[in-house]
């Protein structure tokens, strides 16, 4: 049987993260997040982390071939033998492309790509809340601006790119975390 992977979709704020979490919980694959990968080469020093650190400092995306290094050693662990939830990757087109490659070397595939749509605002009010609340220096206003322009740069491009591949759900990120939770069950299920 084929590894199945889903790819989590969202501008900073929207809550990916969060409904990675649950997500991994129910489905009984594994959250696979960059920022996580990022904090861990980080924390071993490895090579990998130490060039990371320099663009994330800058509130900047890493650089693909960092990040797609990365993400091919974590997804070789043993906890991803059935596929993974994929949270802050693939963050451009080409990173997509590099991410199917991956995945037909595993025998895997992307199954499907829940989109949480949350407009501007509210994902600004998301992140200055969530700095408050956690101490996070990384979302002052400015650095959320920087975040907001490099995604729309970057990121958007994606929904096109998976849209064309049939892959891409849109998930109303406005509701509760409940209903976000119920809209990506069933979209999920949908799919399989």
């Amino acid at each position: 049987m084929a590894k199945r992977f889903i790819v989590l979709m969202g501008a900073p704020g929207a809550g990916k993260g969060t409904q990675a979490k649950r997500l991994q919980e129910t489905l009984s694959l594994p959250q696979v997040a960059t920022g996580d990968l990022f904090r861990y080469n980080l924390k071993q020093e490895t090579e990998l982390g130490l060039l990371a650190k320099k663009y994330m400092d800058a509130g900047e995306l890493v650089p693909d071939s960092v990040t797609i290094a990365m993400v091919r050693d974590r997804l070789l662990q043993p906890d991803c033998a059935d596929g993974a939830i994929l949270d802050g990757f693939p963050r451009n087109p080409s990173q997509a492309v590099a991410l199917d490659e991956l995945l037909e070397q595993l025998s895997g595939r992307v199954v499907i790509v829940p989109y949480i749509h949350v407009g501007q605002e509210s994902l600004i009010h998301r992140l200055v809340k969530r700095a408050e609340l956690e101490g996070r220096a990384d979302d002052n206003e400015e650095t959320v601006r920087n975040r907001m322009r490099v995604y729309q740069n970057q990121t958007e491009p994606l929904l096109a790119y998976y849209r064309n591949k049939g892959l891409l759900v849109e998930i109303d990120g406005e509701q509760t975390i409940e209903e976000v939770s119920a809209a990506l069950h069933q979209a999920i299920e949908a799919a399989a």
